[in-house]
């Protein structure tokens, strides 16, 4: 990762944080709903909507194709009194931006894909969301409303899932299937009492045990990446999928903090030639 990604990187979670999408306690506040570019200002008006009716309101819009949609008038009338969701929604360029400092994302999509993270139906998901809550944020990620999301977006997630709706009229909208799933994070939210932190230990910085954020997997991604070309192992020219199949393996292990600082002394030691620095 560059210097100036990185610093980009920096400057979009302290922008997040400072727009009360901190890390607070209970999953209703410390879950993202992020729309990747959106084309309609009615469809992020309804799923603004959508939010604040199961009582979530982080939402987090992807390059939006109207750039100022939150001042749209269909977006307005659509909210339906959802105003301040969808006036307190977060713009920026990329899915990174959106998902830093995210410790579990989930994509969902309509369709099959050959490559990408684990597969969990929504209510698993609703679940796991309830289980990991305690860690710090997680998110939903949904696409654009006729293309979807880019295998790239998918495969920068944690889980997939899909909503199963008629297969003979399965086409949802996009409000529709944001609202489909706060309404299962709703449920699971409620089941039970939330899972309490671990006991902290004594260590000026906890690693272990605590999930490492979508930002620093890219980072580790990008290091292997560097690391398999420097052994010739892949070929940038012809990689023939090998980093995506490497995503989908560490995506099914669910990778904590000191994992990924273990994969990443491991891909510096290679680049050094196994020299000590």
């Amino acid at each position: 990762m560059s210097s100036a990604t990185h610093l980009q990187l920096e400057r979009t979670n302290r922008a997040l944080e400072s727009n009360d999408l901190s890390h607070p306690a209970g999953g209703f506040t410390s879950t993202r709903f992020i729309l990747v570019e959106p084309s309609h200002p009615g469809n992020v008006g309804a799923a603004a909507r959508a939010l604040k009716t199961m009582g979530f309101a982080r939402l987090v819009l992807v390059a939006p194709r109207v750039a100022d949609v939150k001042n749209e008038p269909e977006a307005i009338a659509m909210a339906s009194g959802a105003d301040d969701v969808l006036a307190s929604a977060h713009v920026v360029a990329t899915l990174a931006e959106a998902l830093v400092g995210v410790r579990w994302s989930v994509a969902l999509t309509a369709r099959t894909r050959e490559y990408g993270p684990p597969h969990m139906p929504p209510r698993a998901v609703a679940e796991r969301a309830r289980e990991l809550a305690h860690q710090g944020d997680i998110a939903l990620v949904f696409g654009n409303e006729r293309t979807g999301l880019s295998n790239a977006d998918v495969e920068r997630c944690s889980a997939l899932a899909h909503i199963p709706a008629n297969p003979a009229y399965s086409s949802l909208n996009l409000a529709q299937a944001v609202q489909v799933l706060a309404y299962e994070l709703r449920l699971a939210f409620h089941q039970a009492a939330p899972v309490a932190p671990r006991a902290p230990v004594a260590t000026p910085v906890e690693t272990v045990g605590q999930l490492a954020s979508s930002d620093e997997i890219e980072g580790m991604y990008a290091h292997l990446e560097e690391a398999l070309i420097a052994l010739s192992f892949l070929d940038p020219a012809n990689p023939k999928k090998l980093m995506s199949r490497v995503r989908r393996l560490f995506a099914r292990a669910g990778l904590e903090r000191e994992e990924v600082n273990i994969l990443r002394g491991i891909a510096k030691h290679i680049l050094l030639g196994g020299k000590e620095p």
